[in-house]
């Protein structure tokens, strides 16, 4: 019956069908997504538009989007550092709630850590003072790197020991205590969840320190052989993207009463890289290799979380994933095999090159 379900619900749009709406439609909300391009932002965009119409969804971003991105519903250049020209888009367009997907992910972080700091901190500084000041719901995503190399590694609990010692990480525990504070002082309506490394099909990898997981797809449909940047053992809690777009909508969508805290851990499934290698195996090749060779996102996964308690999420506002790690991989292998049956795709030495503003996983 499992199977079946997940079956039936591999899809935002299927799950959020399928589970019980707890916003009218009547009335929707303007929602305005930044970071919209990136590897949540699009999926994001297109679950709110197939729930609140096209054109109350305004998706934004510092990069030029696709035709078919363009195509769907409003898009506007949104420079997350530039307060008035983003306060702007909220008077122009009645902007009711914001998704704020902008953020420099972990590795990308320790690379340029100014850039880290800006963005993260003044991007989302911006966006909390106009939730202020315009009565906005703010939703911006926290990630397991909020975590630090004295939490406890094992059902990591929301509430813990939070000493990150990365760039993202140490923007992302900022950004949570400063909502948080807007919060109880202000009334500002701020949530968070902290996502675990998000693994996606239909974007390429935005920098993090679990793109291991979302490249290792890539590297087996094209040459049936990996190398790993992280070390074999390196048990990390991971979930598909469709688990993460219907976990989002719930949170954004719940009633204030409903909500007991305001950053919440979310887990899915957790696996290393060699057992992920050993079902890729199982399902695509028995041939498949892999080899370790960690570079310095080892000494950032070492600091986190094997397995994150979520109880809160699940008992406040529903927070229920359906995919495992088998289920990941059997559609990771789905979506990409055609791709690789006609063309090659780029690994992420070359995808993460230019590393935008505009995504956000671990």
């Amino acid at each position: 019956m499992l199977a079946s379900a997940r079956q039936t619900l591999r899809t935002p749009f299927a799950r959020l069908a399928f589970a019980r709406r707890l916003h009218s439609t009547t009335n929707p909300p303007r929602v305005l997504v930044t970071g919209s391009l990136g590897q949540l932002g699009t999926t994001m965009v297109n679950t709110l538009r197939a729930k609140f119409g096209n054109e109350n969804v305004i998706a934004s971003d510092i990069k030029k989007p696709s035709i078919e991105q363009r195509s769907t519903g409003p898009f506007v250049y949104a420079d997350v550092l530039n307060y008035r020209a983003l306060e702007q888009i909220v008077v122009d367009y009645g902007i009711d709630w914001v998704v704020h997907f902008s953020a420099i992910l972990s590795a990308a972080g320790e690379r340029n850590p100014s850039l880290g700091l800006n963005v993260n901190i003044t991007g989302f500084q911006n966006v909390l003072d106009l939730a202020k000041a315009h009565n906005l719901r703010l939703l911006s995503p926290s990630t397991m790197g909020a975590f630090g190399p004295t939490t406890p590694k094992d059902s990591t609990p929301d509430l813990t020991i939070m000493r990150p010692n990365t760039i993202y990480g140490i923007t992302k525990v900022h950004m949570e205590l400063l909502g948080e504070y807007y919060q109880e002082k202000f009334q500002v309506d701020f949530r968070s969840l902290r996502y675990p490394g998000i693994i996606s099909a239909d974007s390429p990898p935005g920098g993090g320190t679990t793109d291991y997981a979302v490249d290792i797809f890539h590297a087996a449909l094209k040459q049936n052989s990996y190398e790993s940047f992280l070390d074999a053992d390196t048990r990390l809690p991971m979930a598909y993207i469709d688990d993460c777009i219907v976990g989002t909508m719930q949170l954004l969508e719940a009633p204030q009463e409903s909500l007991t805290q305001r950053v919440y851990n979310v887990h899915a499934c957790d696996f290393s890289p060699q057992e992920l290698a050993g079902e890729i195996r199982r399902q695509h090749s028995d041939a498949f290799e892999i080899a370790y060779r960690p570079d310095f996102r080892q000494a950032i996964a070492d600091t986190w979380p094997r397995t994150m308690a979520d109880e809160a999420a699940r008992r406040d506002w529903g927070w229920n994933p359906v995919f495992g790690t088998a289920d990941i991989v059997r559609v990771m292998l789905d979506k990409l095999g055609p791709v690789y049956a006609t063309t090659s795709t780029p690994t992420t030495e070359s995808l993460v090159e230019e590393l935008p503003a505009a995504v956000v996983a671990s």
